[in-house]
């Protein structure tokens, strides 16, 4: 059994990571900005971040922000490296090196970061989680009309099943780039909104809007996908079932509006 730091580990992946490799048995440190004894904010580091890599033998990093990630990813990768860890395991998103998104070349940045930190490391990309999408229909259902970029096709993957991934590979020896990990299906982004609002009783119109720049056309020919690592189980219409209960609800069932 071996001791690994997670780190983000109390978010919606890291969580899952960690309950997982502590009923392996091996000794888990969770870090996060506000979580004790490791209350680390990675993007400024310090002897704070080094207390917590001590004596650890993989890193699993799951933490991730909307700013800052190149910074925690070096901050991290050198406390690493002083720590004498062996392995970085490191998740990242489908599609960061084929859609020009301002998120995804930071997480496109931190992968090269990892793989040439001189560590052991391993990559897993992974599609969108179900929990995103219900953020973003959340969102976007304020408004008497739900407006969606129009021709943009999602994969959407259960978030447990990238965290029995990230498991898998935490225990395993460093791989490199893994395999993509990707949902069970693609389906057009409308056909997701319409079952969101089906299972949470909301009536909204639904309006495909054509949108402009480099990032939508990246979206909308599907670099986000992963059509031929489409392994994951979970579906996005169990997902809903599981969140707001009551029956099975499919994909493009919920006819309302437009």
């Amino acid at each position: 059994m071996t001791t690994i730091l997670v780190t983000g580990g109390t978010g919606t992946l890291g969580r899952l990571v960690a309950e997982r490799l502590r009923a392996g048995g091996h000794e888990v440190r969770v870090l996060s900005r506000h979580s004790e004894p490791y209350a680390v904010d990675l993007r400024a580091g310090g002897a704070a971040l080094d207390a917590a890599v001590a004596g650890v033998d993989t890193i699993v990093h799951c933490a991730s922000a909307q700013k800052g990630d190149e910074q925690a990813a070096q901050n991290l990768i050198r406390a690493a490296r002083g720590a004498g860890v062996r392995h970085l395991v490191y998740v990242s998103i489908v599609g960061v090196d084929e859609v020009p998104f301002p998120y995804y070349r930071s997480k496109l940045a931190v992968e090269r970061l990892v793989e040439e930190s001189g560590i052991g490391w391993t990559v897993l990309r992974a599609t969108q989680f179900h929990d995103l999408l219900i953020m973003m229909f959340q969102g976007l259902s304020k408004l008497p009309v739900m407006f969606l970029p129009a021709g943009v096709r999602d994969q959407p993957v259960e978030v447990a099943e990238v965290a029995d991934r990230l498991v898998e590979l935490a225990t395993a020896a460093p791989a490199g780039r893994v395999e993509d990990l990707g949902g069970p299906e693609a389906q057009p982004l409308e056909s997701f909104a319409r079952a969101y609002l089906k299972a949470s009783g909301r009536r909204r119109a639904v309006v495909n809007v054509p949108l402009w720049g480099a990032a939508y056309r990246g979206f909308r020919s599907g670099g986000h996908l992963a059509p031929l690592r489409a392994v994951g189980k979970g579906s996005f219409e169990e997902y809903l079932a599981r969140r707001f209960g009551g029956g099975r609800v499919q994909a493009g069932s919920g006819r309302s509006g437009v």
